[in-house]
């Protein structure tokens, strides 16, 4: 019998790379997307892949008579809470918007979750809640910081929230994936990373740059003290990331009245110099970049440690930068 998993914010870059994953290994994702930071053709995209139907109901998780009717239809076994806003820069300027939507959907979810006996949570947490590393790599043990954003406070808020809620609730299970930088595309070209309006991540940057759609690349800063100059982060093919969630719901199968924060990364760090150097070499595209100054609330480096992840999840990442930046070119080609 497949197992229903509803996919909040499943029509996002994320959420719609796990819903290909999720039916490769045999469960029936339902998509819960209100389109604020995606688009419709997504779903197009993902049936294409899969050559499955893709259920999806659009609505807002903040809205609880909605959510409590899509359970109520779908009946599933266990959730991937994907949907929040997440622009770091944006959180500044419109820090109510971001406790509202991040943080209220959560509460309505389990509220809902505990009505209809749903006890599976996978949670899409993230490392800005580790702020600036005392010392690298990040392992779970390391001591989360005070938050530099908003946003990055809604992911720390939220984790407290699911441990609370499993500490108050014997049948719930959860699990927070505490994410570095997802980059890439699905290697069909068919779905991949779709900002609105001006990117916060720098691979569409990167791609758009050299597609002639924006006229230069900014790379903030060349005098931290790195390698190169430039800050190093954790880059993830969200392929792998992907897989990983799936790999998190297999985890939760059978334990109740559970908690626990997982990373998820390479294990290895890559500057922003070496992801242009790197580019330029799979794109065969020369980037039009110039240095900047600091931008401020930039983290210098953060890498994670991925032992925990290979040994409880039984998961490791198989794609490498290059996959990504291929993938990611491929889809920008594709999309214009």
């Amino acid at each position: 019998m497949e197992k229903t998993i509803i996919v909040t914010g499943g029509a996002g870059y994320i959420g719609s790379h796990t819903v290909v994953e999720l039916i490769a290994q045999g469960y029936k994702p339902v998509i819960i997307d209100n389109f604020c930071n995606s688009e419709k053709s997504v779903v197009k995209g993902l049936e294409s892949i899969t050559k499955k139907e893709v259920k999806l109901y659009e609505g807002d998780c903040t809205d609880r008579n909605f959510m409590a009717q899509v359970f109520a239809e779908t009946n599933p076994s266990g959730v991937i809470h994907f949907a929040a806003y997440k622009a770091v820069g944006e959180s500044v300027s419109k820090p109510l918007a971001y406790y509202k939507n991040n943080v209220i959907s959560l509460l309505v979810l389990l509220e809902v979750m505990k009505e209809v006996n749903c006890n599976q949570l996978v949670f899409s947490s993230s490392c800005t809640v580790y702020g600036t590393p005392e010392k690298l790599p990040v392992t779970e043990q390391s001591p989360t910081q005070k938050a530099i954003s908003p946003y990055g406070n809604t992911k720390q808020i939220a984790e407290d929230i699911i441990k609370d809620q499993v500490v108050s609730d014997a049948d719930l299970s959860a699990v927070a994936l505490r994410y570095f930088n997802p980059i890439g595309a699905h290697p069909s070209g068919l779905i991949g990373e779709l900002p609105l309006g001006t990117p916060s991540n720098l691979v569409p940057f990167v791609t758009q740059t050299a597609a002639g759609l924006r006229n230069e690349l900014t790379i903030f800063g060349n005098d931290y003290n790195t390698p190169d100059g430039t800050n190093v982060r954790d880059y993830i093919h969200v392929v792998d990331l992907a897989k990983a969630h799936v790999k998190t719901l297999d985890y939760l199968s059978g334990k109740t009245n559970f908690y626990d924060f997982i990373n998820v990364g390479t294990g290895k760090g890559t500057s922003v110099l070496e992801i242009v150097t790197t580019f330029e070499k799979v794109s065969e595209q020369k980037l039009n970049y110039k240095i900047g100054q600091r931008r401020p609330g930039d983290v210098e480096q953060i890498y994670a440690s991925v032992d925990k992840s290979e040994k409880v999840l039984n998961w490791q990442t198989e794609l490498s930068v290059e996959d990504a930046l291929r993938d990611a070119w491929n889809w920008q080609l594709k999309i214009g």
